[in-house]
């Protein structure tokens, strides 16, 4: 049989073969795998994973383990110390890998923003979060498209995915891993996931014959295609009624996934959703999957082309004549990103299972049928939720490469601001419906609510004519009086917006101040208003519960609403009118400058450089920008004098 060394160093077009690991002997399938290591700690030193001069700490080990090959990573797990200390799976989410067959448009910009705002509301809540974007690259239509462009696979591949990287700086995402599916690592776990696979009696060969899509890299059952005629030309195209992508019929002998035995699980994971199990969001689209589910016998899935058309792609294990299925390939890479095959002890290490992945809703099926039936297949835990968006489309049709109606944006960012463009995709766009991109939309959008509703409120506080600082200084007197109106009015026990589930006390550092101007209604009313806000917006962010009504663009709304508010509130108190009653003045201050210290802290996963700008400016501290310090008078050790005019957001070069 032939072993894995010579598999690896035999000569292959795709994907380039990988140099041997030193002193590894291996023989047929990686669950049956044995090999020969000299020093295996001591080769993690001489691999410049860690320092040779310094200790291997254990709490290093899954980030070093994450790095070796999957065989090495098996044959150490037996020599690390079973006592080593607890550690706390990170919060992991992913955006889908995209495809490299052509330039990104804002669409794509729209799901690596989505993601990376969720992500950052994570780590404003003081979690551990990681995100995985990255490159799908293998295919007929990668493959086809390095051909028309006169390159070898691989090196359209690399240009491409630089592309994406580069997107992914310009938009300012925090992503800590960027996947390639021709990344070595990926290709050791998908063959290892196959080995599973077929070990476990889930595939097996059969002759297939169904309407394939190169567009769509997949085959479609006969109740998934209708025909189209062309009214121009009345020419007749059989295409698939999901994506509206022209398929043909194909027959060829491959390898098939035993996915019709996993209906019925499937259904009754979707019939019986909990906190602890995989739910879709929005839920009309997690209803959708299960009366898909429901409707008729699932077919089994087809996993593998014929090399003799498909070269571009992980072949089959032992077999040459078969390239792995593109979409098995692809879905994998969130495995691979996690460590898998996982170490003992160290499953969870890496983030799996996965907290989220976000997608679009053309890849629905993929991720909610397909991916929970290789993981159950597997025996591997499923991710928690899968948060499904809308399309951006142009003058109401969707961006895509064979229409050429993508907007650029790379242009986009450098045209409107990187924080422009992640607040008008977020505020514009939809989990269900799609949103129509337009400039004209983006500039109304900068004037009306970044500059003249953030930016405008920020300049007022920050006035020479005002000192917040002398402000905070009424905090406790205000706060105090805040809540013994609350208590007048029968407000006894716990108010809706304290974060802590406790305002009707004031927090510990705020005294009595005898000096402090009395509250009006409208006052009250603000106040009250801003004490909603934190837990407003945090249950539109959540993840986790099984009602959750994740909407990161209602959450936006929601803190932009508060300051469209504020706005009215200084323009009816008028504090620039208020020097001669200076108490009164230092309220309505506070008032607004808290309002811009909360919202700032809160704003700051949707647009981290402008919130960033905007807490400098207001000298909130760099420790005090959680989620636990938006609580009304949480922080009263802040404030810095105006400096005169103050221009949070400019006035773009493209207004008009």
């Amino acid at each position: 049989m032939t072993t894995a060394t010579q598999r690896l160093t035999r000569e292959r077009t795709a994907p380039p073969a990988r140099p041997a690991q030193p002193h590894l002997q291996c023989t047929t399938s990686p669950p049956s795998m044995t090999m020969r290591l000299r020093t295996p700690l001591a080769l993690l030193h001489r691999a410049q994973l860690t320092r040779a001069s310094a200790p291997l700490r254990p709490s290093a080990i899954p980030s070093l383990l994450k790095q070796l090959t999957p065989s090495l990573r098996r044959h150490l797990s037996s020599e690390i110390p079973s006592t080593l200390p607890p550690f706390e799976k990170p919060f992991y989410i992913t955006s889908p890998i995209f495809y490299v067959n052509s330039a990104p448009h804002v669409g794509h910009l729209y799901t690596l923003i989505l993601t990376d705002v969720i992500k950052r509301w994570a780590e404003l809540q003081g979690k551990h979060a990681v995100l995985a974007t990255g490159t799908d690259e293998h295919g007929m239509k990668i493959q086809q498209a390095a051909a028309a462009a006169k390159q070898q696979p691989k090196e359209f591949c690399d240009s491409a995915a630089e592309i994406f990287k580069n997107l992914a700086r310009a938009a300012n995402i925090s992503n800590d891993h960027f996947v390639r599916t021709s990344d070595p690592v990926h290709y050791d776990a998908v063959q290892y996931v196959w080995h599973m696979l077929q070990s476990s009696g889930h595939i097996y060969t059969a002759e297939h014959k169904g309407w394939y899509c190169v567009s769509d890299e997949t085959f479609y059952p006969a109740n998934a295609i209708q025909t189209i005629i062309d009214p121009s030309t009345g020419r007749k195209t059989t295409v698939s009624i999901e994506t509206g992508k022209p398929v043909e019929l194909t027959a060829e002998t491959n390898y098939h996934f035993r996915l019709s035995a996993f209906q019925q699980k499937l259904i009754d994971l979707y019939k019986n959703p909990s906190a602890d199990t995989l739910k879709v969001l929005p839920p009309g689209r997690h209803e959708y999957i299960l009366s898909q589910l429901e409707a008729g016998p699932l077919q089994d899935l087809s996993i593998s082309r014929p090399r003799e058309r498909l070269t571009w792609g992980i072949p089959v294990p032992h077999d040459n004549t078969q390239t792995i299925y593109v979409w098995l390939d692809a879905l994998v890479n969130y495995l691979t990103v996690a460590g898998y095959p996982f170490t003992p002890s160290f499953e969870h290490a890496g983030g799996w299972p996965a907290d989220m992945h976000v997608i679009g809703k053309d890849i629905l099926r993929f991720h909610c049928i397909y991916w929970p039936a290789f993981l159950m297949a597997l025996d591997l835990p499923l991710p928690s939720r899968i948060l499904t968006h809308a399309h951006w489309t142009l003058n109401h049709k969707k961006m895509s490469k064979s229409d050429g109606n993508g907007v650029n944006p790379f242009f986009a960012i450098d045209r409107f601001g990187v924080d422009t463009m992640r607040w008008y995709l977020i505020h514009d766009g939809g989990l269900m419906d799609d949103g129509d991109y337009s400039n004209e939309e983006v500039i109304e959008r900068y004037k009306k609510q970044l500059k003249g509703g953030v930016g405008n409120l920020f300049a007022r506080i920050m006035s020479k004519s005002f000192s917040v600082p002398q402000a905070l200084g009424d905090a406790p007197g205000l706060m105090e009086r805040y809540v013994e109106v609350l208590r007048s009015r029968n407000a006894t026990t716990t108010t809706e917006g304290d974060v802590d589930g406790n305002t009707t006390t004031p927090p510990a550092s705020l005294a009595a101040n005898n000096g402090t101007a009395e509250l009006t209604d409208a006052d009250i009313a603000h106040i009250s208003l801003l004490c909603t806000l934190p837990t407003t917006v945090a249950s539109l962010m959540d993840t986790t519960s099984p009602t959750s009504s994740l909407n990161p663009s209602l959450a936006l709304k929601a803190i932009f609403n508060l300051i469209a508010e504020t706005n009215k509130y200084i323009h009816h108190a008028e504090p620039w009118k208020l020097a001669g009653n200076p108490s009164e003045q230092r309220k309505a201050v506070w008032i607004c400058a808290e309002t811009l210290r909360i919202a700032g802290i809160l704003l700051q996963p949707w647009v981290p450089g402008k919130a960033r700008e905007m807490l400098d400016g207001l000298g909130v501290s760099a420790e005090r920008r959680g989620f636990e310090w938006t609580a009304v008078g949480a922080d009263v050790e802040w404030g810095v004098e105006g400096g005169g005019k103050v221009q949070l957001f400019p006035r773009l070069e493209c207004e008009e």
